[in-house]
């Protein structure tokens, strides 16, 4: 099912944002953040669903594809603010923010700095600080946050080779490998090629450790509605992570395995994805009206 996808570039006060957008301009919002190594467009296939009654709006993060930074920088407590001025600028209420992988950790600082959102989903991620984060970081397959994290080596190695490094991922932790398309990898590394780019999506990795301070210094109860999904072939045990949520200050959270993906759920199974979502809108709306 074919979509008319919108762009637009908007200038906001420390980055300017490549924007995508389809569905109905008053219908209610969900804004897509991507992760590690894509771009917005990783949310195409859930997007398609979603535009027939949601305004969708995805954005290449900073410094990642039609996105622009001064300077390459990944901490999420920077960057959620960079997705709060953006909603107010497109003048977006009672949205519900659904991040993947590093945008999910981008989600979560988001939760952690503002309380304006009507629902969270935080995707197929380990948040920095909370648990299982120390057990993530001792297992010998998740390496390359190591790797990630050396200055200036990564991008010696990995220039001119993007489409090799990144289809060693795409291959070794999505269950549903051609989902990923060709196509979607050519997008990808086409967002990734320029030197600024490839250093930026390293930077991600290499503020884990600002990360996992910011993530435990501010204490707040977060009163948002969050969905955390996984996909069902993901390592460890969702258990694990809704205790580390908790302990994070979630209060109204929900987990969900989706059946049949991996660590690219979004691209593996976006009809179980969306449908998911959508679910955690309706049932947290129908909670919030029946306490009201």
């Amino acid at each position: 099912m074919a979509i008319n996808v919108a762009h637009s570039t908007v200038a906001l006060s420390e980055t300017t944002l490549h924007v995508a957008e389809a569905g109905p301009k008053r219908a209610a919002p969900v804004v897509f953040l991507h992760g590690w190594p894509q771009d917005w467009s990783a949310w195409l296939p859930v997007i398609t669903l979603a535009a027939q009654a949601h305004r969708c709006v995805a954005i290449d993060l900073p410094g990642i594809g039609g996105s622009r930074v001064a300077k390459p920088r990944g901490n999420k407590f920077w960057l959620a603010p960079t997705v709060h001025e953006l909603l107010r600028e497109r003048d977006l209420h009672d949205v519900t923010l659904v991040g993947h992988d590093i945008g999910g950790m981008v989600a979560f600082a988001y939760l952690k700095q503002f309380s304006d959102l009507g629902h969270a989903v935080i995707m197929d991620t380990v948040l920095p600080g909370l648990a299982p984060w120390e057990r993530v970081l001792a297992n010998p397959n998740i390496w390359h946050f190591a790797f990630h994290n050396v200055p200036e080596l990564p991008e010696q190695l990995v220039s001119g080779k993007v489409k090799v490094y990144f289809d060693y991922f795409y291959e070794a932790i999505a269950v549903r490998k051609d989902a990923i398309t060709e196509e979607a990898r050519g997008r990808y590394v086409a967002s990734y090629s320029d030197i600024t780019a490839l250093t930026q999506g390293f930077q991600f990795y290499r503020t884990f450790r600002q990360d996992a301070l910011d993530n435990t210094r501010v204490q707040k109860p977060i009163l948002t509605p969050t969905l955390y999904l996984r996909g069902s072939a993901e390592s460890g045990d969702i258990e694990d992570y809704r205790e580390g949520l908790a302990a994070g200050g979630v209060r109204n959270l929900t987990t969900k395995l989706i059946e049949g993906a991996g660590h690219f759920a979004p691209e593996e199974t976006p009809a179980r994805v969306w449908a998911a979502i959508s679910a955690h809108m309706d049932a947290s709306g129908e909670a919030l009206t029946q306490a009201t």
